[in-house]
């Protein structure tokens, strides 16, 4: 081979190499490029998200500042019992709005002890005594807040019941697990009006959704106390 050849086969080698080198490079180049913007979607998604939720928080604070104070006042100025707990209810549906937003999952434990609180001072202000049995141990189920929710609205709506419609004097609440459902069973010693078929658009219609949301079960019946009997089953994943 002469010299010329050799010098030509070198050049282009060269060549294709400082061509692949060049490649290689724009390859790099186009790759961080790529995860540069990729960083910087990420980077603005995350500052959306936490700008919509200041602004949430915001909202909800306002909401609970002041519709709560006007809540509050309609508590204060209330001319019966049903009125006040009326009001008294609406502000703890609040209040659930706001937790559910801020909320992390709670244990069975600690949801089923908020409902008790929540009833004791809603019956105890109407002058109605609570008398609440909880039977063995529960789980540490973790609940997340949307079902914790509607547990609290289904409780909640059986106490609004007893507090306008039953003219009861004791509710007796009894929480416990049978297999891996949790059973609540509420009943009170009054007139027995809430066994008979709800009007359209009632609570009740509310509760079974809810129940339904829960994938559960529940019904009345007449209580053994004279009233009414409120029997709610709700599976629970994890339960002993």
């Amino acid at each position: 081979m002469t010299p010329a050849a050799l010098l030509l086969g070198a050049s282009l080698l060269l060549a294709a190499a400082a061509a692949w080198r060049a490649a290689h490079c724009a390859r790099l180049l186009r790759a961080e490029r790529a995860r540069a913007a990729a960083r910087l979607a990420e980077q603005a998604a995350l500052a959306a998200a936490q700008a919509v939720a200041a602004e949430r928080e915001r909202i909800y604070s306002d909401l609970h500042d002041d519709l709560g104070a006007r809540l509050l006042g309609m508590i204060h100025a209330a001319e019966s019992p049903r009125q006040a707990d009326l009001a008294r209810a609406l502000l703890q549906d609040l209040r659930d709005v706001v937790t559910r937003s801020r909320g992390t999952p709670g244990t069975l434990e600690d949801v089923l002890a908020d409902i008790r609180a929540e009833a004791q001072q809603r019956l105890g202000a109407a002058g109605i005594a609570l008398a609440w049995e909880q039977h063995g141990d529960l789980p540490a189920t973790p609940l997340e807040p949307a079902r914790a929710l509607h547990l609290y609205r289904i409780v909640r709506e059986a106490v609004s019941n007893v507090i306008r419609h039953a003219q009861a004097r004791h509710v007796r609440v009894r929480a416990g697990l049978a297999g891996q459902h949790l059973c609540l069973d509420l009943t009170d010693d009054g007139s027995g009006a809430g066994v008979a078929p709800a009007a359209p658009g009632g609570g009740r219609r509310s509760m079974r959704e809810r129940a339904a949301e829960l994938a559960g079960d529940i019904h009345w019946a007449p209580g053994t106390l004279g009233g009414t009997k409120v029997l709610l089953s709700v599976p629970l994943e994890g339960a002993a």
